[in-house]
């Protein structure tokens, strides 16, 4: 007897991770990939044109929309659509933020094939899945409430948000904007508004609370 499966959509800049993914998920007997994106505006155009996976998978680094700004738009599309990210980018730095963005879900690159595959079928679930640490860590947060740094952070646009943890990360103004495709001059524009946004006086002080932040969150 046949039967429909699944329909995963996959969003990822790196050609050779989309291949692996999906003859990870292609290899379950009731799921299939049915499209694949290597950028968001490449996403968004293939939803655009009435393909309506059951799923999508989204790395946040893409080439010209950020993986946060791509859930948003997808789920102006079609406002039921699951996300799960699937990022090499820290969970405990991440994961809420793509919460808050719309996705469903948090998967580290690393991690076994079987998690990402476990991921995917409690998000079509209809429940959120995060790494139990995470999980505990978050749950922490609702009982006790947002501290005034929290609050500040999350006036951060999903630029901004990627850059500070950058900067707290080590990374100069021009590895920044190796790292991200953008200018020099798009990264010191960011560093001026975090700054505005955070209360900082200069950019020793912004390095000196980025650096603190990034300990604190791990």
């Amino acid at each position: 007897m046949s039967f429909l499966k699944t329909q995963v959509m996959l969003v990822d800049d790196h050609a050779m991770l989309r291949h692996g993914m999906a003859m990870l998920i292609n290899a379950e007997p009731d799921m299939e990939v049915s499209a694949e994106a290597e950028d968001g505006g490449e996403a968004v155009a293939l939803l655009e044109s009435e393909h309506h996976p059951d799923i999508v998978l989204v790395d946040l680094s893409l080439k010209t929309l950020s993986g946060f700004e791509l859930i948003k738009s997808m789920h102006i599309l079609i406002p039921a659509l699951p996300v799960l990210v699937v990022s090499m980018h820290d969970e405990t730095v991440y994961a809420e933020r793509a919460l808050r963005s719309g996705a469903r879900g948090y998967v580290m690159k690393q991690e076994p094939g079987e998690v990402l595959i476990a991921a995917i079928r409690e998000v079509l679930k209809g429940n959120f899945y995060l790494s139990q640490p995470m999980y505990t860590k978050l749950m922490d947060r609702f009982v006790t409430g947002n501290s005034q740094v929290e609050l500040l952070i999350n006036t951060l646009t999903p630029s901004e948000f990627e850059v500070l943890h950058l900067i707290g990360s080590g990374h100069s103004s021009q590895e920044i904007a190796s790292l991200l495709s953008r200018s020099i001059k798009t990264i010191e524009t960011h560093r001026a508004n975090i700054r505005a946004k955070l209360h900082l006086k200069d950019g020793a002080d912004l390095m000196r609370y980025a650096t603190h932040w990034i300990t604190a969150e791990h």
